[in-house]
């Protein structure tokens, strides 16, 4: 407890706090704020390495509301940027799903899409980023092999040689006779400078053409991305994505619990057979430079009657064994369960927001080890608080008192804590869970 405070950047350090008090997880800053999940972590990182190897791999991460489980996903999303991965998440909603009659899963694809990002350009949008720095990557190469210079008419030709026997590799695969032609037409408008047939290409990438017709009058194709067929473009991307230099791709899908809320059971059944076709693709080889990462809560997954243990053939690839149990976790199976932190890792992290948030608004930190205990006692001290409590509701309580001590000056922690500024119910099912008025022990 005696460490230097990190010094946080204040651009960064507004976002941190911001998105905590709203109960958001924040895209930026993270490595300031990770505590615990060290083995979680470090099993992720070792499927990144066998993605990088040309494996493919499949993960459940399977936590509470506020357990930390979106947290732990762009943990992973920034760790896989830095390790030169593009990365593409989304979460599902009513209107985004894996399988649909009405678009939904062409609504996934595209918001995939939509937040595809590297390491340059984080925050999404960086198919035209990796388009152009694939054909730059190919430019490049063809300079150092021929000693040809980019005036030299001969240049052009032999680049696109080279880009026609990377993209020969692609037409292997389901639908890489169609990928491979929209690549070479954005090579030749690029060499052309022909920006309206890029822009054209770029949205057929995007699955933004609704119909084939419009599709062949802008480009002269008669095949369009669909509901049906999204996911083999995924795994057409992945490929494209080693060939352009960068280490494969990354997806993250998260609020799997839209799929458990389907009220039709077929259209249930239809998603999770989806899954089962992505889960068996990456472990029986047949994606390569893929990882895909899906988080969701216990009951969406584990529920027999709606979650996708109510799917066979799922359910009897991802249930636990007869080994795992309490205090015994296997992290290289199928489903990672978020343990919660203990109080500990807690009381380090508040601590980081106690000097992050001194650092965003530039006073001396007031807030002592014994203050953070105290508030941690009281927060742990309610009825329900060891089943119902998370890691959310006990940041954006904390910031919101730091928010207050900071607005008050000569205002103590004590104060705050006796006259009960925190909100007096413990989260619960529903709801009616008032202040024991016992605080729990705390061995720190």
């Amino acid at each position: 407890m005696t460490q230097q405070p990190q010094r946080v950047p204040r651009r960064i350090a507004s976002v941190i706090i911001n998105s905590l008090k709203g109960g958001v997880v924040p895209r930026v800053g993270l490595p300031y704020i990770t505590v615990g999940r060290e083995a979680e972590i470090g099993a992720l990182l070792h499927d990144l390495e066998l993605v990088a190897d040309g494996g493919a791999s499949f993960r459940f991460l399977v936590g509470r509301y506020g357990s930390g489980k979106s947290f732990l996903l762009q943990t992973i999303r920034n760790h896989a940027m830095g390790r030169g991965f593009v990365v593409a998440d989304a979460d599902l909603s009513p209107e985004r799903r894996l399988h649909g009659t009405k678009g939904q899963g062409l609504a996934t694809y595209r918001e995939l899409i939509g937040n595809l990002s590297t390491k340059t350009q984080p925050e999404g949008g960086a198919l035209t980023l990796v388009l152009e720095r694939w054909i730059s990557g190919v430019q490049t190469q063809v300079a150092m092999g021929s000693g040809l210079p980019p005036s030299d008419p001969a240049f052009a030709a032999e680049v696109e040689r080279s880009i026609m026997a990377q993209i020969q590799q692609l037409q292997e695969l389901v639908h890489g006779f169609d990928f491979a032609r929209l690549l070479t037409l954005y090579w030749r408008a690029h060499l052309e400078g022909d920006d309206d047939t890029k822009a054209h290409v770029i949205r057929w990438f995007r699955g933004e053409y609704r119909t084939k017709t419009e599709a062949r009058a802008d480009l002269g194709v008669s095949v369009i991305i669909t509901d049906d067929d999204w996911y083999d473009y995924l795994k057409l991307l992945a490929a494209f994505f080693r060939g352009a230099g960068y280490e494969g791709l990354v997806i993250l899908v998260d609020e799997l619990v839209n799929l458990y809320k389907i009220p039709n059971a077929i259209s249930r059944q239809y998603n999770y057979e989806k899954i089962l076709t992505m889960y068996n693709d990456t472990l029986q080889g047949r994606a390569h430079h893929l990882g895909i990462i899906m988080g969701g809560t216990p009951q969406s997954i584990e529920d027999r009657r709606r979650g996708i243990y109510s799917y066979e053939a799922l359910r009897s690839r991802l249930a636990q064994g007869r080994f795992s149990g309490e205090g015994l976790t296997d992290l290289l199976a199928p489903v990672i369960r978020l343990q919660p932190l203990t109080h500990e890792e807690l009381l380090v992290l508040i601590e980081k927001l106690a000097d992050i948030h001194a650092g965003l608004f530039g006073y001396e930190r007031v807030v002592g080890e014994a203050d953070l205990v105290g508030f941690l006692q009281l927060e742990y001290g309610r009825v329900g608080a060891d089943t119902h409590l998370t890691p959310r509701e006990v940041i954006r309580d904390f910031v919101e008192l730091l928010d207050i001590l900071y607005q008050t000056p000569g205002l103590t922690v004590e104060e705050v804590l006796g006259a009960g500024g925190l909100p007096s119910q413990a989260p619960s099912s529903d709801g009616g869970d008032q202040v024991s008025g016992q605080f729990v022990e705390f061995e720190i």
